[in-house]
Formats: structure tokens, sequence, C-alpha cells
């Protein structure tokens, strides 16, 4: 009985710190950054093209850029998958040399099998510091070592990515990373991209869903996962704020992964699986910044971005922008 006890209040106490952890400020008060991006040509452009530059008129530090690698020995192993696992993986350890108070971390993705990678770098943050006046860490080590962090998961995308390979109709792995994510297949690929333990699908937050195979609706209908409408993100409806409270309840840290297919197609017209009737980038980053004004909100990922040839008008650049943004403004909100 007096374990129980013991257990309830050290896992109450380290909720309320996490809760009220804040992101580390420089000398001068403007909220750490830290930009992590896949090894593509898409990342690149988005660094490249004024996104350091719209961060400072935000007032913030931009602290670490860290870019994917793969050591020599791993870009000679054969496979798409395995490659992306192995991609993940790097992404993961960049993430998770940071501490969990330390950096606002925006991801800078090829596509959304980034996701694994993502997940995984912030459930194995290390511990966050003592604050002045605090002699507890908001992160302590157990018998087994430091636990991973729970890690809630707003999925903003057009499409599901529910697909198991058993339910896929296109065979792409891309539409299964969140499925790989809450453990319902490809275990040694998730194990590989460094996400252990898997998601439980309660804390997975579907939104602007509006193109989903019927085999993984079956899926989706037996989960936990719970909904946010596109409806939801053009009225700024309060579903939004009690779904992200609900999450700051269950989990500690919480990540918002975009997949730039979600926007109104005008605005993506480069993207190949776009869907119709879309919020706009306007309507999106409005909803973001009622989700980032929330303390766990620690990191957004912005994914399959179109570019070049594909984005000739810059539309689709300038949307991402302005979804990142968003997200700065919630944090500057608190």
């Amino acid at each position: 009985m007096k374990i129980s006890l013991c257990l309830f209040l050290g896992l109450f106490v380290f909720g309320t710190l996490i809760s009220s952890a804040q992101y580390d400020k420089n000398a001068e008060g403007k909220i750490k950054v830290f930009i992590v991006k896949n090894r593509t040509e898409g990342p690149a452009i988005m660094e490249q093209s004024g996104l350091l530059d719209r961060l400072a008129n935000l007032g913030c530090d931009v602290a670490k850029v860290s870019t994917v690698q793969l050591t020599s020995d791993e870009e000679k192993e054969y496979g798409e998958w395995n490659q992306d696992a192995l991609e993940s993986k790097h992404l993961g350890r960049l993430i998770a040399e940071n501490r969990a108070d330390e950096y606002f971390t925006i991801g800078l993705l090829t596509n959304c099998t980034d996701l694994l990678g993502m997940l995984a770098g912030l459930q194995h943050l290390k511990p966050g510091q003592k604050r002045e006046g605090d002699s507890r860490s908001l992160q302590s080590e157990g018998l087994a070592g430091q636990k991973p962090l729970r890690v809630g998961l707003i999925w903003i995308d057009a499409h599901a990515d529910f697909n198991t390979p058993e339910t896929t109709l296109s065979g792409m792995l891309g539409g299964m990373p969140v499925a790989i994510a809450a453990g319902l297949c490809l275990t040694r690929l998730r194990l590989k991209a460094g996400l252990d333990p898997a998601l439980p699908t309660k804390y997975i937050v579907m939104t602007g869903l509006r193109d989903v195979d019927p085999l993984e609706q079956e899926l989706l209908d037996r989960s936990q996962c719970e909904y946010i409408s596109v409806q939801d993100i053009r009225n700024l409806s309060e579903n939004i704020n009690q779904q992200m409270e609900r999450l700051s309840r269950l989990t500690e840290i919480i990540y918002v992964h975009i997949d730039m297919d979600v926007l109104d197609p005008r605005e993506v017209r480069g993207h190949s699986l776009t869907a119709p009737e879309g919020p706009t980038s306007h309507e999106l980053a409005a909803a973001l910044e009622m989700m980032f004004r929330h303390k766990k909100a620690a990191a957004i990922g912005i994914a399959s971005m179109p570019f070049g040839e594909r984005d000739t008008d810059g539309l689709s650049l300038q949307a991402a922008y302005r979804l990142i943004e968003g997200a700065i403004i919630g944090i500057k909100k608190r």
C-alpha cells in the first residue's frame, strides 16, 4: 500500500512539473527553437527560403539546426522501408539529445514516415532542467532507468495513414505510419526507428480526415482514436481545446504532425494526394494557435510540402510558414 501511494504521488508530481515546464529563453527573452530536418530537398527549401528570418521576427532564437545523416554503412543497406526506418532513427536521436523543456522543436520532414522518428525523439528526451528554487528534476530515474515520456499525437492529414499491410489498397508505406506508431503492424521497423513503446490509440487525435480506405476505417472504428473535424478547424470549435486538454491529462508531451495535403487543394496544387474541402492555411494556423497555447504542445512537424516545379508560385511554401507561425503565436500566448 505504501509503495502504491508513493508511486501515485511520484507520478502526480512528475505530471505537475512537466505540465508547468516552459521553454528556455535566451538572454533577450526569446523562445529557443530547435529545427531538425530530413536530408531531402523539400526540408532544405523550407529552411533556406526565409524560415529563420520569420522566426526571428516572431521573437524566436533558432539555437540549433540539425540535418539527418546516415553513416556510410547505412547508406549501403537495401530496401526503401529500411532506409526510412534508419532516417527516422537518426531523426529521433537528434531530438532526444535535447532536454524535455529546452527547445520548441520544429521538424521539416520529407513525408509522413518521418512521424516515427519525431515520436521516438520526443519519447526519449533527456530529463528537463531543475528550475531555480526547485530541487526536483522534470524526470527521474527509476529501477529500469529513465522512463520514456508518454507522447500524445495530433495527426493533421486528409488521410488517416492507419492502414496495415493487410488493409492497404496502395501498398504504400506512407499510408501506414500511424498504425505502425500505434503498434498495429511492422514492429521491427518501429523498433529500428527507436519508437518504444508504441502509442496507445487513445493518445492519438485524427484531425482533418476526408479520405479513408474502407478497411482502414474498420481499424479506426475499433481503436480509441479521437477526432477533430475540418468544421472544428474552420469554426475554432471548443473540441480543439477539449482534445488538447484530454491529451494533456493522459500524456507528458504532445506532438502536432501536419501533412500538407490536409489543406485546401488550391494551396497545395503540386501535392499528388490532395482531397477536396480542406481548410485553408489561415484557418489551420488559427487552430494551431489554439493548440499551442497548451503547455504540453512541444513540437510541430511539416511533411510532404510541394516544392520546385510543383510550387512555382510559392503558395505551398508560404502556407507551410503560416502554419509554423500559428504554432509560435500560440506559444507566446501561454
